[in-house]
């Protein structure tokens, strides 16, 4: 009969486990509910061994979210073939999977706490909200905004996150169904930016030129003009 080793992990290796497992944790329950000690039990490691990669809590959870808002950023990247309805549908699809998957985490960063009122934590949510805006924006094939464009693709971000929150707290409307809302959502800021600025105006005729008759931003119209009749 022979006997399993357990293989000693390096430094590195150790602190990533110790980061999965962590962000495990925090897609159940809200950061502040977790322990260290939890976060040992999962690892299979002593409470002073997680102390030896981490400093506290807090360290940890900040490397966590790390991770979680290089994830959560990485939704937003998306090929610029097709419409920009069909684009913004798929990103804000990858958007709800990640919300999903990391329900109470997602939560409680967006709404603050005790464990998320670092400066750290707070600019790494600031650098996901930069990282979508610069996305959509290129995604308009605009590197300069005017102030309308900023404010209306800003709004729209803060929409996402507002409508998440909301959807988390007893997922009331399927999401299958508030993913084109956010979506028409989208076209909806823009074309009232659009009643009040030429150049907005000639930057969603050309969005909306593209786009097929079954696309979002098409039924969105065809929805509008069905209730004013």
């Amino acid at each position: 009969m022979t006997t399993g080793v357990r293989r000693r992990m390096g430094v590195e290796e150790r602190r990533q486990q110790l980061i999965g497992v962590a962000l495990e944790l925090f897609s159940r329950r809200s950061p502040d509910e977790v322990s260290i000690d939890e976060i040992a039990s999962a690892a299979g490691i002593s409470r002073p061994l997680v102390y030896h990669y981490f400093p506290g809590k807090l360290s940890l959870y900040e490397a966590a979210l790390q991770r979680a808002s290089d994830d959560l950023a990485a939704r937003f990247v998306e090929p610029h073939d097709g419409p920009l309805g069909a684009r913004l549908l798929r990103v804000m699809r990858r958007y709800f999977d990640f919300v999903d998957e990391h329900g109470p985490g997602f939560s409680a960063l967006m709404r603050g706490g005790p464990a998320v009122g670092s400066s750290t934590t707070n600019a790494l949510v600031d650098s996901v909200r930069q990282a979508a805006y610069v996305q959509i924006l290129s995604h308009l094939g605009v590197t300069d905004p005017p102030a309308r464009l900023e404010l209306v693709v800003r709004s729209w971000i803060s929409l996402a996150e507002s409508t998440a929150l909301i959807w988390l707290d007893g997922r009331r409307i399927p999401r299958e169904e508030l993913e084109p809302q956010l979506v028409n959502d989208f076209a909806a800021l823009a074309a009232v930016s659009a009643a009040y600025d030429e150049d907005m105006a000639t930057l969603l005729r050309g969005i909306v030129k593209d786009e097929p008759a079954d696309g979002p931003f098409a039924l969105l119209a065809g929805r509008l003009i069905a209730l004013a009749s």
